[in-house]
């Protein structure tokens, strides 16, 4: 039987601040004017800056009382894995909340259910990065996946938003039910979903039946779904070109990089006794993720289309590093879900406004002359292709560094091999919107010409983060590498 105790709920204070303002929000909906209620937004971004502060303040050094440990029976560890991943988490639903407020203005969708879905979503994330129980895992799953589906209808008289929402629910539906299995056949195995008391028992040679290869598999299953991995990422180019780009910028980060923090806890942390079976999945899924997303780019006249193939191969280069293993891989994948939000994100706030109202320009060749019209904005998305393609000076760059350099150390030369030719495949594709941007003089019509300011400054944000990673990395890498620690205690 578990007792509660204050501590347990001080190691989940992140998570109560961002349940108590998505409340408040939806409370308060109702009693705001149509004409005010970009007020909720900045009351949500308050929430998620409190979030974040006790975030912080459960990691600080400066306080009498220990904010590091686990919670709730052994189900919740408030340590330096999980608080990495809360801080990036909060930082996406921030900006996202951010750059959205005008843009929901401007289509009229401005209601307050929106920011309380990020704020909810963002709370299913950080339970699954902090959580040591299959349960827990599931639940944070949930939380996050109900959330997200309702966002990608968001506009409910939009045909193509509705279609990317059924399909994203109904197929995730689907996948979810394979981690439930998976869950159940480790509870059959072990007795227990607690995953060090799994770890413990499956580490006993006898434990490691087919019975649970095939939980490790179905569990894999369930999450690869979540990361767009092959072969399961059928479902993100649709689900990415029907939502609405804010939500897409959301969906396209936090949801993949909790996944990756589950994936990271179940495979690296605790089920290491798998061996070469487990490596094998990773290995192949990587090989096949990457291969995917960039072939399905090449051909994409959508540019959300094509930026959805491309989260498919970016999925792909962090399944390296998660197969690499070891210290090098992980920060090296925590250092890469940091830089891919930068510039994801950044390229779906701008893409957002970029498309007018309704998103009706998100085809390349609407983009053809934006530098001659607007070269101020078609520097800042050439900015965003270029880190992504992994050009030097920019975060994508050294993200794939890292990542590949832990893949050789690993000795995995062909897996390394194969990662660099997709990046170079993946620049001719980004290239072709710089191309058309920048070497035609035919002027496309465009959506209005000034920014609003929430949307600057989360452009500024962003380039600024990809140029400090890029160039001054080793601060950044020195706290991946703290944060990787708790997996090998």
């Amino acid at each position: 039987m578990i007792t509660l105790q204050p501590l347990d709920m001080m190691r989940i204070l992140p998570e109560i601040v961002l349940s108590v303002f998505a409340v408040l929000i939806m409370v308060l909906e109702p009693f705001v004017r149509a004409g005010h209620k970009k007020l909720l937004g900045y009351l949500a971004l308050l929430g998620v800056i409190a979030a974040g502060g006790a975030s912080a303040r459960l990691t600080s050094l400066l306080y009498s009382w220990p904010g590091m440990g686990p919670a709730f029976g052994g189900s919740i560890a408030a340590d330096e894995f999980s608080s990495f991943f809360i801080g990036l988490f909060m930082f996406v639903a921030g900006i996202v909340i951010l750059g959205s407020m005008d843009y929901l203005e401007r289509d009229h969708h401005q209601h307050g259910e929106f920011y309380a879905l990020i704020l909810m979503g963002t709370v299913g994330m950080c339970f699954m990065a902090a959580s040591t129980d299959l349960i827990m895992i599931f639940l944070g799953l949930e939380i996050s996946s109900i959330a997200t589906y309702i966002l990608a209808g968001y506009r409910r008289n939009d045909y193509l938003c509705n279609e990317a929402s059924l399909k994203y629910f109904l197929l995730g539906s689907f996948a979810t039910a394979f981690l439930l299995y998976g869950i159940a056949f480790v509870y059959g195995l072990t007795g227990t979903t607690n995953l060090l008391g799994a770890s413990v028992r499956l580490a006993a040679s006898p434990q490691w039946t087919p019975l649970a290869h095939v939980a490790l598999i179905l569990m894999f299953v369930g999450l690869a779904f979540k990361l767009s991995a092959a072969p399961f990422q059928i479902w993100a180019p649709d689900v990415y070109q029907g939502a609405p780009a804010p939500v897409t910028a959301f969906m396209s980060v936090g949801p993949k990089a909790a996944a990756f923090a589950v994936l990271l806890r179940v495979f690296l942390g605790s089920f290491t006794s798998a061996g070469d079976f487990s490596f094998w999945i990773l290995w192949i899924s990587a090989a096949l993720t990457m291969c995917v997303g960039n072939l399905g780019a090449l051909w994409q006249p959508n540019i959300k289309r094509l930026l959805a193939y491309s989260s498919i191969a970016h999925a792909g280069y962090v399944l390296v590093g998660v197969a690499a293993g070891g210290q090098r891989g992980i920060s090296g994948v925590l250092y890469y879900l940091v830089a891919y939000a930068l510039m994801n994100v950044g390229a779906f706030i701008l893409i957002a406004y970029l498309a007018g109202a309704d998103e009706r320009l998100v085809k390349i060749d609407d983009y053809r002359g934006l530098a001659s019209s607007r070269p101020a904005v078609a520097a800042c998305l050439t900015v965003f292709f270029l880190s992504l393609a992994g050009f030097p000076t920019t975060a994508g760059f050294l993200g794939k560094f890292f990542i590949f350099r832990a893949a050789i150390h690993s000795h995995l030369i062909g897996l390394t091999i194969l990662a660099l030719l997709n990046s170079v495949v993946s620049v001719y594709y980004y290239f072709r919107i710089i191309v058309a941007m920048y070497m035609n003089d035919d002027k496309k019509e465009t959506a209005d010409a000034v920014l609003p300011w929430s949307v600057r400054t989360v452009l500024a944000i962003c380039i600024l983060g990809i140029f400090y990673l890029g160039l001054m990395p080793n601060d950044f890498m020195g706290l991946s590498t703290l944060a990787a620690m708790p997996l090998f205690k």
